[in-house]
């Protein structure tokens, strides 16, 4: 499947989504002017004006991880910023490496190839899905200047079904960043004095996870397009594998500011979701986040999410309300609030009013 020349007035969803060509392939047409349909709103766009170059978000050297003063230094972040970078992880680079390039491998791909690996309105539990625009959701105004793949983690997944060119690649990664991941909120959970997490714990906090890796092609105009729209995850927490490009920007704490997550090689991106702000009651926060595209470059970003399991009920420790504190959220089953999250995407941190008491 080749594409085919792409006029400015054509279906673009047919050709980018049903077709798999994605927005890589209508690049590869050549592209001069940014489709009708790709143009953000400017409320969506990234106002450079807000762009504040003062502040950054903290990078925590995790080569002493037991250490209290690091145990606390992640604590405070999680708490002040719900956004930080780690080096010295101990995932070795090469596996991020590896990774990254895997992606533009699959990206490259014809779409014949990668057509296989798409499928129309999956679940939150599918094990592949190729998409474009977020997660392809029938209504879609605007295309994101965005190509993904998922890549489902939970043991019930069959990673068979992954395509050949991602499988070992990410396989690999996992078998590494899911313990990290496992050893971060352990650390938050203890600011909380809520225990270490045991099997009774595992899937309130790990239930669902999955790791996509998306491709941003160059873009003709960037000024007019988006990546990534602002939003806030809906997971506990996510870590977030950056190539070298940039275009990653997260609310500073002037409210209105965005601050760019400078890419460090070999560092990962941390990021709190909503679930664990609302385990938190607060204490800990998730934030707004949005991804600009480049003129010139295309960027690889892989983020895994590690979200609550879909029957999983979650609601403030009760830990953290047994001296009279009030609670801010009720207790709500994660699957209900995935498809409210869903249903109002993108809303930045509005969809937390779902959970509210």
């Amino acid at each position: 499947m080749t594409s085919s020349k792409f006029e400015p007035n054509d279906d673009i969803f047919d050709f980018v989504i049903k077709k798999a060509n994605g927005l890589k392939g209508l690049v590869d047409t050549n592209l001069q002017t940014v489709p009708n349909q790709c143009i953000q709103p400017k409320e969506e766009r990234l106002d450079k004006s807000q762009i504040d170059n003062q502040e950054s978000i903290p990078t925590i050297d995790l080569s002493n991880f037991d250490d209290l003063k690091v145990e606390k230094s992640i604590q405070e972040a999680a708490s002040k910023w719900g956004f930080f970078q780690i080096i010295n992880h101990g995932i070795p680079i090469e596996v991020l490496e590896d990774l990254k390039d895997t992606g533009h491998k699959f990206f490259e791909l014809p779409a014949e190839e990668k057509v296989k690996y798409y499928k129309e309105n999956a679940g939150p539990d599918e094990s592949v899905l190729l998409y474009w625009s977020g997660i392809g959701e029938k209504n879609e105004k605007v295309l994101e200047w965005r190509d993904s793949i998922k890549h489902g983690c939970d043991p019930q997944n069959d990673s068979n079904l992954w395509p050949p060119q991602t499988r070992n690649q990410v396989l690999e990664f996992q078998r590494w960043a899911i313990p990290l991941a496992k050893k971060l909120l352990e650390v938050l959970l203890k600011g909380l004095n809520v225990n270490e997490i045991d099997e009774s714990m595992e899937p309130l906090l790990m239930g669902t996870m999955a790791i996509n890796i998306n491709y941003y092609p160059p873009c003709p105009n960037p000024s007019i397009t988006i990546g990534c729209r602002r939003h806030c995850d809906m997971s506990c927490i996510t870590l977030l594998l950056q190539d070298d490009t940039g275009g990653l920007y997260v609310r500073g704490t002037k409210g209105d500011n965005w601050i760019h997550v400078n890419p460090i090689k070999g560092a990962l991106a941390v990021n709190l979701g909503d679930s664990l702000q609302i385990m938190s009651n607060d204490r800990y926060r998730s934030i707004e986040h949005c991804v600009a595209v480049d003129s010139s470059r295309a960027r690889i970003s892989i983020p895994l999410f590690v979200n609550p399991s879909l029957d999983s009920v979650i609601g403030p420790f009760p830990q953290l309300l047994k001296d009279g504190e009030k609670p801010v959220y009720k207790q709500v089953l994660f699957s209900d609030y995935w498809d409210y999250f869903i249903s109002k995407r993108p809303s930045g941190k509005a969809s937390l009013d779902f959970a509210k008491i």
